[in-house]
């Protein structure tokens, strides 16, 4: 199978899914921070009827249910090797729980890397099932997610997670 991609209509919106042979590749908002590049998505397909697509909106649903707290499909994000490094750490932070970029870059061995990781996380191609939602800013407050912080709280309120309560802006 080719790149590949679909839009799902989901409770958090419609996300745009892109599948790499049997994995994904991209999961990202309306209106995300940091779109996946058009010449990156591959083919538009039917998300009824991609089975990469449909097995993802089974595990989300179940997840937005309650029924599930991981994702069990193969990952095929694109990025630099810290970008990985960083990833692959997100996936380790349990379901409920949040930590801060600072204990991120701590884990990498040096706590000054923080902004780099907050760069790498805003940067995550799948989001949801890479939960780059459980990382928050050093105070527990919610920060940067570039499918907006709405869907971060509600992510979080989700799993259970401690929610810093933050002033609107507006």
């Amino acid at each position: 199978m080719t790149r590949r991609h679909a839009y799902l209509p989901t409770a958090l919106g419609e996300l745009l899914v892109v599948a790499d042979g049997d994995a994904l590749a991209g999961i990202t908002f309306e209106g995300h921070w940091h779109p996946l590049p058009a010449d990156s998505l591959g083919v538009e397909v039917d998300a009824a009827s991609d089975p990469v697509v449909v097995a993802f909106g089974v595990q989300l649903a179940e997840f937005l249910a309650g029924e599930r707290t991981t994702f069990d499909m193969p990952l095929a994000p694109t990025g630099d090797e810290f970008q990985h490094a960083v990833w692959a750490m997100l996936r380790e932070i349990p379901f409920g729980e949040t930590v801060t970029y600072g204990e991120l870059a701590a884990r990498l061995g040096d706590r000054n890397l923080a902004r780099r990781v907050g760069n790498a996380v805003g940067r995550n191609p799948i989001s949801i099932v890479v939960p780059c939602h459980r990382v928050v800013g050093a105070d527990g407050s919610l920060t940067g997610y570039a499918g907006g912080l709405e869907r971060k709280r509600f992510l979080l309120e989700l799993e259970g997670a401690p929610v810093v309560a933050q002033a609107r802006l507006f």
